[in-house]
């Protein structure tokens, strides 16, 4: 008899920028028996996460969905139906995944105007807003959790901006949905995705989106059609609305999985569940402090479930890269080096959904004194 490939593969506590670790239940919830993703039954659980889907977002909007697809569908999903070629898009760029943000909208057609801040800080808000009234944009973006840096970005000033020039505002919540609060309505927010790989701890393969009745009426006014046949809203509405109409294979096991993490959610409750957040990150950073690590992004700024870290000079001097190994492999802990302009400067660490608790960041703790001694 031959021996599974899976058999081997060993057992890691994910405290990069994700996947973060996935809950037993929403891991037995895949092992659950195939439905047609017609099925009376599995749509009936498709219309109830989508209800949950709002809760979280904040929303009442009726286009809330599960994207098949990583977060980046999600960014697709945003530029190809609310972009036509030659609109303007004004673009916040904090960080690498503003970065993509403005190479996604330029291959949708876009003329990018891109506000920049050096990685570690906030876009400022007065620029972007003034920014914003000079260009009069079809669609203003920016990310709420840039992952490549950690900040958590301030919206009012900016959604504001947008919503007096008559622009469409999405956002990146990749990294926030499910950590922290989101207010989709309050805040003005047009468009927005993420993923479920980070703070829903679920296996990553699924989008959730979610696209305002603004939104939906630019999409329907478009002169062109959308690019993406996978992406376009008014093709995926017909199976995520009321009509059920076949449009692909939805990924049964992971809308599985999505279903149970958002069950949990709920059972454990937003505010517990940031404040959670808030104090693995604060345990955290008074942990490495005395080993020479330091937050890269003010407090004020920082968020919880994402926290790049500086590396003091023993570890640069040892090879950053060849230390997360080392700690990957003798002590089974990922965390996640810098990106861009951050990269060999700065560790990543998360420590998202399941993996924001005490005991997860006391092992990573106790591995890298031991590395460190």
């Amino acid at each position: 008899m031959s021996k599974s490939p899976l058999a081997d593969l060993p057992q890691r506590l994910l405290l990069g920028p994700g996947p973060s670790n996935a809950h037993p239940r929403v891991l037995e919830a895949m092992s659950r028996p195939l439905l047609g993703h017609l099925d009376p039954a599995f749509l009936a659980l498709v219309e109830e996460l989508q209800e949950r889907l709002r809760r979280l977002f904040g929303t009442q909007n009726p286009m809330t969905l599960p994207l098949s697809g990583t977060g980046s569908a999600g960014m697709e999903a945003c530029f190809a139906n609310l972009i036509e070629p030659g609109d303007e898009a004004l673009i916040g760029v904090a960080g690498v995944f503003g970065q993509r943000m403005c190479e996604v909208a330029k291959r949708a057609g876009a003329r990018v105007t891109r506000i920049e801040t050096p990685f570690g800080t906030p876009l400022p808000e007065a620029e972007m807003a003034e920014a914003i009234a000079r260009v009069r944009p079809a669609l203003v973006a920016c990310v709420h959790a840039e992952t490549s840096t950690g900040v958590c970005q301030p919206l009012a000033a900016i959604a504001r901006a947008a919503r007096e020039a008559g622009a469409l505002f999405a956002l990146d919540c990749v990294t926030s949905l499910g950590g922290l609060p989101l207010e989709l309505d309050a805040w003005g927010v047009d468009a927005a995705y993420s993923g479920t790989q980070k703070c829903l701890s679920c296996p990553p393969g699924l989008s959730p989106a979610s696209f305002s009745a603004r939104a939906l009426e630019r999409v329907r006014r478009r002169k062109q059609p959308v690019q993406s046949w996978y992406l376009d809203l008014t093709l995926l509405g017909g199976y995520y609305g009321s009509e059920r109409v076949y449009h692909h294979t939805a990924p049964i096991s992971a809308i599985y999985a999505l279903a149970e993490a958002l069950a949990l959610v709920e059972e454990e409750g937003m505010a517990a569940r940031s404040q959670r957040h808030r104090d693995a990150a604060e345990r955290l950073v008074a942990g490495v402090a005395p080993l020479g690590f330091e937050p890269l992004v003010e407090a004020r700024y920082r968020l919880p479930m994402l926290t790049a870290l500086t590396l003091p000079a023993r570890v640069q001097q040892r090879g950053e890269a060849a230390l997360r190994r080392q700690l990957l492999l003798e002590h089974g802990i990922e965390v996640g080096g810098g990106l861009g302009a951050l990269a060999g400067r700065v560790w990543r660490v998360g420590l998202m959904g399941e993996n924001a608790r005490p005991e997860r960041v006391d092992a990573l703790l106790a591995a890298l004194r031991a590395l460190l001694a």
